[in-house]
């Protein structure tokens, strides 16, 4: 008996509920993963990322090398091409069966449920498992039998669920009793190891995020130790190292987020206490369940389509010469410019930050929110759909959130509040090093100082006050006044 586990966004040996079930099921195990560029491509994922997975299942490959099962890697232009080069392969290689982790994404479904009807008439098993979230999609319900809309009720029944629920991490699988499984026919595939490069180079910072699940795990034993206990009061400072900086490990699966759970509560049945920073850190766990129950619940937000439906009626701006200032970091925003900066600098961002430059493109230019989540994705190193496209439209007042559309983030005030030494603002924008603390948040005095200081900066990209007209009579207009 032959099992084969197919990897892709769950690059770890330790608490994989795919690999353990297929190690479990007795039999030799192989391992796989899919190459689509054309797909990631389509789907708008970054260099950097790419860059990072890569480095990732090099180290699986070791790991999973200890365990004594190979790992090959199969190039199928997109994921429409995948059903058959995965049967291909199991026919071939004699197995009796494909184990896989489910991914909720729209066009990941279609590919793994197409993946499972092709397996099924060849009469070949397939093994799908929940792992990319604490409580899968479907487990959290209205009292209606519906997906929750708003995130504070979701997370009251998400605790009273997983209270009851078993979330222990599981462990490596053990060594399988063959030293070294034979290897998959290489006419299947290109015979490629891993440890073959397959993406171009990135902004990826290793130095911040080194690859590997043992890097992962130390990096979350240090937080959950330390940094977490003052999450609550230093985690939307960007200046400061006040976050976990895991997300990159979770977008991949490097990490899951039952470790994350694990290490937040000690493996005890008791949740942190509500407004500690493990609270609030707990909080952000749940907020990627939600997201990703969005996902499934209304699949119309990763096909381009608003969670408010009556918000398609909004007629976006699509001035591109403002959206590439955006992009760019030349707004005249200080805050603004600095996220950007350091998003194209690192590939990643602060979250904060994401909220503030996603609402001044969305609010203040009023370009379509759709513009600005491509880009995100393009470029973040922890790029994932769910919770990007969910950030985008609660930004964006086209989402989930309940407060409506007058939710406005003022750039000057957010930095006067998060920033208030301007340490970040000038790391990322050195041009404004000798500006004076106080103009950085505020529009009057940082033109005056740009001006005396002859600074090459540039001049607001649009009136803040009148930005602020602009989309509230738009709002107005469809009927978002409730």
């Amino acid at each position: 008996m032959r099992n084969i586990i197919w990897f892709r966004r769950d690059l770890r040996i330790n608490d994989n509920r795919a690999l353990y079930a297929a190690c479990e099921n007795g039999g030799e195990v192989n391992a796989v993963y899919m190459v689509t560029p054309q797909q990631w491509q389509q789907h708008d994922e970054s260099a950097a990322k790419l860059a990072f997975w890569q480095a990732c299942l090099q180290k699986l490959e070791a790991d999973l090398a200890t365990l004594g099962i190979g790992l090959r890697v199969l190039t199928a232009p997109s994921f429409s091409e995948v059903p058959q080069a995965l049967l291909q392969l199991a026919k071939s290689s004699g197995a009796t069966g494909l184990y896989f982790n489910n991914e909720y994404e729209y066009n990941e479904s279609v590919r793994d449920d197409a993946v499972c009807t092709d397996f099924a008439a060849a009469g070949i098993k397939t093994c799908r498992f929940d792992d990319r979230v604490l409580l899968p999609p479907g487990s959290v319900l209205t009292g209606s039998s519906s997906y929750y809309t708003v995130f504070t009720p979701f997370m009251k029944a998400w605790l009273k669920k997983a209270a009851g629920t078993d979330l222990s991490p599981l462990p490596a699988p053990k060594p399988q009793p063959k030293p070294q499984p034979k290897p998959l026919t290489a006419a299947l595939v290109a015979d490629k190891p891993a440890s073959v490069a397959w993406c171009c180079d990135s902004v990826w910072r290793s130095d911040l995020w080194p690859a590997g699940e043992k890097a992962a795990q130390q990096m979350l034993q240090k937080f959950a130790a330390g940094r977490v206990g003052e999450y609550h009061e230093k985690r939307d400072f960007p200046g400061i190292n006040g976050t976990s900086l895991l997300s990159p490990y979770l977008a991949a699966g490097v990490l899951s987020p039952r470790q994350c759970l694990a290490a937040l509560t000690g493996g005890q049945k008791k949740w942190p206490a509500e407004g500690s920073g493990a609270w609030v850190w707990l909080s952000e766990l749940v907020w990627r369940d939600f997201y990703a129950h969005v996902l499934v619940g209304f699949p119309r937000v990763s096909r381009g389509q608003p969670f408010k439906l009556q918000t398609k009626a909004l007629h976006w701006n699509y001035d591109l010469e403002k959206l590439e200032k955006w992009q760019n970091g030349q707004t005249g925003f200080p805050i603004v410019d600095a996220a950007m900066r350091q998003l194209r600098q690192t590939g990643w961002m602060h979250n904060r930050l994401r909220m503030i430059a996603a609402m001044f493109l969305s609010k203040y230019l009023f370009i379509d929110w759709r513009l600005g989540e491509k880009f995100f994705m393009q470029n973040l190193l922890d790029g994932d759909l769910a919770a990007n496209n969910g950030g985008w439209q609660w930004s964006a007042s086209t989402g989930t959130d309940a407060v409506p559309y007058f939710r406005i983030f003022n750039p000057f005030s957010q930095s006067a509040r998060f920033d208030p030494d301007g340490s970040f603002i000038r790391k990322f924008c050195p041009e404004l090093a000798e500006v004076p603390t106080p103009a950085l948040h505020d529009p009057k005095k940082l033109a005056a100082a740009v001006s005396s200081l002859k600074i090459d900066y540039p001049p607001l990209l649009v009136d803040p006050q009148k930005a602020r007209q602009q989309v509230m009579t738009a709002f107005k207009a469809i009927g978002q006044a409730q």
